[in-house]
C-alpha cells in the first residue's frame, strides 16, 4: 500500500503499533460523533485488525492520517468495505481529531485518497456515507466532486449517500 502525500498530511499504511494512539482517538466523543459512539480498545483493535487485513490483501484500505507539522497520528482517511442497500461500495471515510478541525485537512485527505482511487486504483466510483445533519462533511464531500446519489438508513441512521465516478472525476479533470 503506497504512502500518499498532500501539503500537510502523510497518509500512510496503519501498523499494529498505532493502536494506543487510535484507541485514544476512537474513545473520543467528538471524534466519533456521527458514529456507533465510542470504541473500546477492543473494538478499535478489530476495527485495525480488519484494515490491516484488507492492506495485506491487497485491498483499498484506510490510511493513517499524520499531521506533518508534528508528526502526529491526528485520525484516518481512506477506503471502508460497505454493503449498501444490497450493493457492495468502497466508500472514502475520514475521522480527524477536533482539535484539526475546520482547517480543510479533512478536504485536502480526501482529495488524495479520492485520486488514489481512480488514478491508481482505477475504481470505477466511491462514495461516502454522511448523517444529514453532519454538515462539515457533507462539505468534505461536495469538495470532493460528489454529489448526493441518494438518502437510505445505514446502520440505523437516516444517511446521505454521495457519489463520484471515474469518469465524473476525469472530465473535472479535464476541465479544470
Amino acid at each position: 500500500m503506497p504512502v500518499l502525500e498532500t501539503a500537510r498530511l502523510i497518509l500512510r499504511p496503519f501498523g499494529k503499533e498505532d493502536v494506543d494512539l487510535l484507541s485514544e482517538l476512537m474513545a473520543n466523543a467528538d471524534f466519533m460523533r456521527f458514529s456507533l459512539g465510542v470504541f473500546p480498545r477492543e473494538q478499535t483493535t478489530a476495527f485495525l485488525d480488519k484494515v490491516i487485513d484488507w492492506q495485506h490483501g491487497g485491498l483499498p484500505s484506510q490510511f493513517a492520517a499524520i499531521h506533518r507539522v508534528d508528526s502526529r497520528l491526528i485520525g484516518y482517511c481512506g477506503f471502508l468495505h460497505q454493503q449498501v442497500d444490497g450493493t457492495d461500495e468502497i466508500e472514502i471515510a475520514y475521522r480527524l481529531h477536533p482539535d484539526y478541525w475546520g482547517r480543510g485537512l479533512a478536504t485536502e485527505a480526501a482529495q488524495a485518497v479520492r485520486d488514489h482511487a481512480f488514478r491508481d486504483l482505477k475504481l470505477p466510483r466511491v462514495i461516502s456515507l454522511i448523517h444529514p445533519d453532519n454538515l462539515p462533511s457533507r462539505r468534505v464531500a461536495e469538495k470532493n466532486g460528489m454529489k448526493v446519489e441518494n438518502e437510505t438508513v445505514f446502520r440505523g441512521f437516516p444517511t446521505f449517500v454521495f457519489a463520484i465516478t471515474r469518469e465524473q472525476w476525469q472530465t473535472k479533470r479535464a476541465v479544470g
